[in-house]
C-alpha cells in the first residue's frame, strides 16, 4: 500500500474536520456557543457523537483483544450501561436543567459550599486529563508505529501534529463544533469496524449466514458468567458496575454532559440520552463480534498472535491478512475513534478550568473569551507534554496503573454527588477535600490487604465501595446545619 495515498486520506479527512469547524465557527464564536452550543444543538446529533466519545481509540482496540481473556463477558457490563443511562436521564439531567448550569459541579458550591465545589472540579480535571492524553498516547503511537514511521517523521511532530489538528477545529466553536464533528467521526469508525468484519469474512471465505453461526459455534461467544463469585466477570458485578460506571462516567463527567446540556429542552436531552444508551449496546457487540471472529480466523489460518491483547487487530490490519487496502480503514477507524474523544476532552477541560477553577462568568465578554482561548491553548500543549512524557517512560503498564488511578478519582464524585441528591444533611466544608483524598487511599489500600490475605482481587467494584467511603465520611462531618 502506497503510504502517501495514506498520507492524502488523513489529510483529506482532517480537511473535511476543519470545513465543518469553520461553518459552525462563523455562527458564533463566543463562550456560550463554546460552553453550551448556544443550547441549539439537535437531540438526535448530540446522541450519535456521544457514541464516537464514549468510544475512544483505545476502545477500538482493545475490545476485540479483551474476547481472548474474558470472552464477550464485557456485554455484562453493556447491559448495565443502558439502566445507568436511564437513570442519568431520569435523575441528574433534570437537576442540571433545573439549576441551568453550564458546568454539573457548580450544583456542589450551592449544596455544600466552595471547597467541595473546587474538590470536585479538580478531581474532574485531574483524571480527565490524565485519561484523556493516555488513551490519545496509545492511538498516537499506533499510528507513529504502523503509518508515519514509514517516512521516518519523529514521534514528537507526530504528537504536535495531532494536537494541533484538534485544536485547529475545537478553539472556535467548542461544543457546538464537536456535536457534528463528532457525529462524523462515529459514523467513520463505525463505518469502518464493518468493513473490518465484512474483510474477514471475505478471508474466512464464507457468507453472513456463515458468519453469524461462525460466532455462535466460539468457545470465546460466551456473555454470561454466574457460576463463579470470585472471578471479576461475574454478572452481577459485571452489571451492577455497568450502572454506576455510566453515572460516574457520564453522568457527573462534565465531558460528555456538556453536549447533553447543549440540546434545546430537558425532554430533548433525555430523548438523546435513551437512544445513545440503546445504540450504544450493538456497537460493542460488534466489536466484541470482531475480536470472536479474529481468534477463529488465527486459529484456522496459524497465526500467531500478539503477546499483548491490544495488538491482536493492528497486527491482522497491518500485516496484509486481511487485505492491503484494510490499513486505509484501519487508519481512519482509530482516527476517528481517538479523536472524537480527545477534542471533546479538551472542550471538557477547558470548560471545567475556565469556569469552575478561573470563574471566568464573572468577567466581561470580551476578556473572558481570551481567557477562554489562553486556557484552550494551554491544555492543548499539556496535552502533548503528557504524551511525550509517557512515550519516554515507554511502558505499557505505566498506562494501565493511569487508567486504574483515574478510575479511582470518580468514586468521590459518586459519593459527593449523592450525598448530596439523597440527604439534607451539609458536610462541614472544610473537611470535604480531606474525605475526597481519603477515600481513594483507603480503597488501594484495602484492595491490597484483601489480596495479600485471600487472594481476592478488587474489579469494578472499587468504584462503588469508594463512592460509599465518601458517603460515609460526608455524613459523619455533618454539621447540624440543615438545608
Amino acid at each position: 500500500m502506497n503510504s502517501y495515498i495514506i498520507l492524502l486520506i488523513i489529510a483529506a479527512y482532517f480537511g473535511l474536520l476543519l470545513l465543518i469547524a469553520s461553518i459552525t465557527g462563523k455562527k458564533g464564536s463566543g463562550n456560550e456557543a463554546f460552553f453550551l452550543g448556544n443550547r441549539k444543538s439537535p437531540w438526535y446529533i448530540v446522541a450519535l457523537g456521544m457514541i464516537g466519545t464514549s468510544i475512544s481509540g483505545v476502545t477500538f482496540v482493545s475490545v476485540p483483544g479483551m474476547v481472548r481473556g474474558m470472552d464477550m463477558t464485557y456485554m455484562q457490563m453493556v447491559f448495565g450501561f443502558f439502566f445507568g443511562y436511564i437513570i442519568v436521564a431520569k435523575v441528574l439531567l433534570p437537576l442540571y436543567y433545573r439549576l441551568n448550569l453550564t458546568s454539573i459541579y457548580t450544583y456542589l458550591e450551592s449544596r455544600m459550599g466552595n471547597r467541595a465545589y473546587k474538590t470536585g472540579a479538580s478531581f474532574f480535571l485531574l483524571s480527565k486529563t490524565i485519561g484523556a492524553a493516555a488513551r490519545l498516547y496509545l492511538v498516537v503511537l499506533i499510528l507513529q508505529t504502523y503509518v508515519f514511521a514509514a517516512w521516518n517523521i519523529p514521534f514528537g511532530v507526530t504528537v504536535a501534529g495531532s494536537i494541533l489538528l484538534i485544536w485547529l477545529y475545537t478553539y472556535r466553536g467548542g461544543v457546538k463544533t464537536i456535536i457534528w464533528t463528532d457525529t462524523l467521526q462515529t459514523i467513520c469508525f463505525i463505518a469502518m469496524l464493518i468493513v473490518i468484519i465484512w474483510q474477514v469474512k471475505d478471508v474466512m471465505h464464507t457468507d453472513s449466514r456463515g458468519l453469524v453461526q461462525t460466532l455462535i459455534d466460539s468457545p470465546h461467544f460466551r456473555i454470561f458468567e454466574f457460576s463463579d463469585w470470585h472471578s471479576t466477570q461475574h454478572f452481577v458485578k459485571q452489571f451492577l458496575s455497568g450502572i454506576f460506571i455510566v453515572i460516574v462516567m457520564t453522568g457527573l463527567d462534565q465531558d460528555m454532559m456538556q453536549k447533553n446540556l447543549s440540546c434545546k429542552t430537558l425532554k430533548e436531552s433525555q430523548k438523546n440520552m435513551y437512544w445513545y444508551g440503546f445504540a450504544f449496546t450493538p456497537v460493542n457487540f460488534l466489536f466484541l463480534s470482531l475480536g470472536v471472529l479474529l481468534l477463529t480466523l488465527a486459529g484456522r489460518l496459524n497465526i500467531a498472535l500478539p503477546a499483548l491483547n491490544d495488538d491482536i487487530l493492528p497486527m491482522y490490519c497491518t500485516s496484509g491478512i486481511l487485505g492491503e487496502s484494510i490499513l486505509i480503514f484501519f487508519t481512519i477507524g482509530i482516527i476517528a475513534a481517538a479523536f472524537s474523544s480527545a477534542d471533546s476532552a479538551l472542550t471538557a477541560l477547558t470548560t471545567t478550568f475556565c469556569v469552575d477553577i478561573l470563574g471566568i462568568h464573572k468577567e466581561e465578554a470580551q476578556k473572558a473569551k481570551k481567557t477562554r482561548l489562553k486556557v484552550h491553548l494551554l491544555i492543548s500543549v499539556l496535552f502533548a507534554l503528557i504524551i511525550i512524557i509517557f512515550k519516554a517512560i515507554n511502558n505499557r503498564s505505566v498506562i494501565d496503573a493511569i487508567y486504574v488511578i483515574a478510575s479511582y478519582t470518580y468514586g468521590p464524585l459518586l459519593g459527593l454527588f449523592s450525598f448530596g441528591l439523597f440527604t439534607r444533611m451539609v458536610p462541614r466544608d472544610k473537611l470535604v477535600p480531606y474525605i475526597c483524598i481519603a477515600s481513594p487511599v483507603i480503597c488501594y489500600v484495602a484492595d491490597k490487604l484483601v489480596f495479600a490475605y485471600t487472594g481476592y482481587r478488587f474489579g469494578y467494584e472499587i468504584l462503588m465501595i469508594n463512592g460509599l467511603l465518601t458517603f460515609m465520611g460526608l455524613w459523619l462531618a455533618t454539621s447540624k446545619t440543615k438545608k
